[in-house]
């Protein structure tokens, strides 16, 4: 059976109640709140041969840096493979089948593909803007959005989110003053819109408007603090904020709250490493706050996946001063530069130089943490991740360049990093 969704895509495999419940997920997908993978699995019940229903669960799990969901990915993908479906669920297929063969630039440009023909695909959109995100390519992430926007308009269902990607595209490419217009433009279509909230977050953030982050954030906490995927992250926005404003005892109050225990899940054992770091840095006292983290970090260490997660496990293990998980971690990138793989690659340009200047930062070899920051190349943004995140290896090179300048205040190895 074809039916329409409702931005006017031809679906393959829907009944009336199957296609409620996906547009229930795709619409908390859009949003970042939770609850799509509850409405794929009604959708699924309700109809077993609906392939987007499928396809949206396979992109749950693949649009993570996490390898073990990735893997999970594998029998949903063989599931829907084996279904009757449209050209243009034949694409989403391809896309999903080249990032389980590790080929992300090949699913970003089968996906570039599709909205080309079908610019209201939302899901086929929101994937690969979070694939341009992973692999640091803003550029593409704003040219992606921008060239779909005139096919979209405030009467048709989840426009609010295209806005939200809008924006935080724009201020990903430095163009602030338009990103937080965007922003405003989609809590405007809908106000509980956790990524307009989390892109206002990154405009605050870039100018330096730590004031203003940490009312706005605390204002409209309702809207992205609950029943949201990014309710961790954002509040490491609004600690950032608070470390900006010297407020130390704040900060980690929200990282013993909402961070410390921590869910065992990638992005929050990022948020952590980053949250921690960043404090050291600018003079606070994490404590064990590190060795816990480090521990937290161990079984991460041969993952072999993604430059951006090594950086943070470097980050925990350093703060911990953890040097025989520190030099494990580096022992692996050694081992995985050598690949023919995806991380094999960024290992060779980035990882590898990255996690052995943080190390030398550790111990108090400023000089070869400087050469080593310094010599990362131009392309250091396809660690992924965000500006403000990334930022962690300028203040850790501009740390170090203090140190040097003002050598009575270097650290010996086990001492605090600031």
């Amino acid at each position: 059976m074809t039916s329409v969704d409702a931005r006017g895509c031809r679906i393959t495999g829907a009944t009336p109640a199957g296609l409620a419940a996906f547009e229930r997920a795709v619409a908390a997908f859009q949003n970042w709140r939770t609850g799509a993978d509850a409405e794929v699995d009604l959708a699924l019940q309700e109809a077993p041969g609906l392939v987007m229903a499928h396809v949206l669960r396979a992109w749950l799990l693949l649009c993570s840096r996490d390898p073990q969901r990735v893997r999970l990915a594998r029998p949903v993908f063989a599931c829907a493979a084996s279904l009757p479906c449209s050209l243009r669920e034949q694409r989403h297929l391809a896309a999903i089948a080249a990032v389980l063969g590790d080929d992300y630039e090949g699913a970003k440009s089968a996906l570039g593909a599709l909205l080309k023909l079908h610019p209201r695909d939302v899901l086929a959109l929101q994937v690969v803007h979070a694939l341009d995100h992973v692999t640091g390519d803003m550029a593409a992430m704003r040219e992606r959005v921008s060239a779909v926007l005139p096919d979209w308009s405030y009467s048709m269902p989840g426009y609010h989110a295209v806005l939200a990607m809008h924006a935080f595209a724009l201020e990903e490419c430095g163009d602030y003053a338009r990103a937080e217009e965007a922003a405003h433009a989609a809590l405007k279509a809908n106000a509980l819109n956790a990524r307009a909230h989390h892109a206002l977050a990154h405009v605050f953030e870039m100018t330096d408007r730590a004031d203003d982050g940490v009312q706005w954030m605390n204002r409209h906490i309702d809207a992205w603090g609950k029943d949201t995927v990014v309710a961790t992250h954002c509040r490491w926005h609004l600690a950032l904020f608070h470390l900006a404003r010297g407020e130390f005892d704040v900060a980690l109050a929200l990282y013993d709250r909402y961070m410390r225990a921590g869910s065992g899940d990638i992005a929050d054992l990022i948020d952590a490493a980053a949250l921690l770091w960043r404090a050291e840095l600018a003079g606070g006292d994490p404590g064990v706050r590190w060795a816990e983290l480090a521990q937290a970090w161990e079984p991460r260490i041969d993952d072999g996946f993604c430059s951006f997660n090594d950086l943070h496990a470097t980050l925990a293990f350093v703060g911990a001063r953890d040097w025989g998980r520190a030099h494990r971690l580096e022992q692996s990138l050694s081992h995985a530069q050598q690949l023919p793989t995806r991380h094999g690659e960024t290992t060779r340009q980035l990882g590898l130089a990255s996690c052995r200047a943080l190390i030398a930062f550790g111990t108090g070899n400023d000089a070869l943490a400087i050469t080593l920051l310094a010599s990362l190349p131009a392309t250091a943004h396809r660690l992924g991740g965000s500006h403000a995140q990334r930022d962690v290896l300028h203040l850790t090179l501009q740390k170090a360049v203090e140190r040097m300048r003002r050598p009575a205040r270097r650290p010996r190895i086990g001492e605090a990093l600031a």
